[in-house]
C-alpha cells in the first residue's frame, strides 16, 4: 500500500514529461522536405532522417508566449543592468580591447555597444542556450501557428546554413527561438551578417570572440550605424501634443525642432538635422521619456523592442563608466 502513491506519481511524471515532447506531424515535415528537395537540392532521404530525430517541444512553445519584453520597464531593466553583467562586461573588454578597436576602426560601432549586445545577449557566452537549434525551428515552424510562416523560412536557412558551414544540424544548440551563439543570431542573420574576423576560414559565433565581435560590428554597419551620432536622450514633455508621438514606431521621423513644437523638452546643441522618435517607459517612480535617435533605431534592429535598446544602451555606459573608473584608480599618479 505504501508504494502505491510512489507509482503514482512515477506514472504521472513520467506522463507529463512524455506529452512535453513529439514528433513534427509526419504530412507537414514532407511538404517541407520536398521543398527543400525541389528548391535547394537537399537530399530528400537525408532530410527525412533529420526530422526523425526532431522534436516538438511544449517549453519552447511555453517560452515563445511570454518573452521578457512584456515586463514594464523597471522590471526588465533589473534583468540586464546588474553589477554582475556590467564586471562581465569590462573583463570582455581586457580580454578583447584589441578586436574590440579593430572592430570599431572598420565598422565604426563602439566597443562598449559590441560588448553590451554579447552581454545583455548570453551575458559573455555563459547562457547562449540549451535547445537543439533543430528541435526550436521544427516545434516553431510546424506547432506554433502564429509564426509558422517566419520560422519555416527560419528552418531553410538554417539547413542552409549548416550545409555552407560544415555544420550537423542536429548538433548545434541555442534559444528557445534557435538564435545561436554567444551573439544569439538566428540563422538568416548568420548567414548575412556573420563574418570571419580572424580569419582562420570559419564563422564560429559559438566560442570564437573575434568573430563574435566582428560578425556583431558587421551587423550594425550594414543597419546605417552612425559613428559619432547620439543614440538616446532622456527628455521632459509638457502640454498633451507630445501623445500624439507616442505611437510605439522606432523609426526616426521628428527633427529636434518638430519634437520642441510638440511639448518635447530637448537638450541644448542638438544639431538640426538629427530625427529622432519619442519613447515612454514605465519607471519605478512614473512615467520616463526619451528621444531616440538614428542608433537607437539601429540597436532595435536586433530586437524589435525600446526596452531591449534602452538596456542595450544602458549597460554600455555602465560598462564604459566603470572602466573608465577602474583605469583613473590603477593610474601611476592616483594616491
Amino acid at each position: 500500500m505504501m508504494y502505491r502513491p510512489l507509482l503514482l506519481l512515477i506514472f504521472l511524471v513520467s506522463g507529463t514529461a512524455l506529452a512535453e515532447t513529439r514528433q513534427p506531424d509526419t504530412a507537414v515535415v514532407n511538404q517541407f522536405v520536398e521543398e527543400m528537395a525541389r528548391q535547394h537540392k537537399f537530399n530528400a532521404k537525408q532530410l527525412q532522417q533529420l526530422f526523425q530525430q526532431a522534436r516538438i517541444q511544449q517549453s519552447i512553445l511555453d517560452a515563445i508566449s511570454r518573452p521578457a519584453e512584456s515586463k514594464p520597464w523597471y522590471e526588465y531593466r533589473l534583468i540586464f543592468l546588474t553589477a554582475d553583467r556590467s564586471r562581465g562586461g569590462v573583463e570582455f573588454w581586457k580580454n578583447n580591447a584589441a578586436t574590440l578597436t579593430r572592430a570599431k576602426q572598420i565598422y565604426g560601432v563602439p566597443e562598449e555597444i559590441l560588448i553590451a549586445i554579447i552581454g545583455v545577449e548570453t551575458r559573455y557566452g555563459k547562457n547562449s542556450g540549451n535547445y537543439r537549434v533543430l528541435d526550436a525551428l521544427s516545434t516553431l515552424a510546424f506547432a506554433y501557428p502564429p509564426r509558422s510562416q517566419f520560422f519555416r523560412k527560419e528552418l531553410t536557412e538554417y539547413l542552409l546554413m549548416a550545409r555552407e558551414e560544415g555544420l550537423a544540424p542536429a548538433g548545434q544548440l541555442g534559444s528557445y527561438a534557435g538564435a545561436m551563439g554567444m551573439p544569439q543570431f538566428i540563422p538568416s542573420s548568420f548567414r548575412r551578417y556573420a563574418v570571419d574576423f580572424d580569419n582562420d576560414g570559419k564563422r564560429n559565433l559559438w566560442t570564437d570572440n573575434a568573430d563574435v565581435i566582428g560578425s556583431v560590428a558587421n551587423y550594425f554597419k550594414q543597419h546605417r550605424w552612425q559613428p559619432g551620432e547620439p543614440v538616446v536622450v532622456p527628455v521632459k514633455v509638457h502640454g498633451e501634443r507630445y501623445k500624439q508621438l507616442l505611437d510605439g514606431d522606432l523609426t526616426p521621423r521628428y527633427t529636434p525642432q518638430q519634437l520642441m513644437d510638440n511639448g518635447v523638452i530637448l537638450p541644448k546643441g542638438l544639431s538640426p538635422d538629427l530625427k529622432g522618435s519619442l519613447i515612454k517607459l514605465d519607471g519605478r517612480d512614473g512615467p520616463e521619456y526619451w528621444v531616440g535617435w538614428h542608433n537607437f533605431y539601429v540597436i532595435s534592429r536586433y530586437n524589435h523592442s525600446a526596452l531591449y535598446s534602452m538596456a542595450v544602451y544602458q549597460l554600455s555606459q555602465d560598462i564604459k563608466s566603470r572602466r573608465m573608473k577602474l583605469a583613473s584608480e590603477s593610474s601611476p599618479g592616483k594616491q
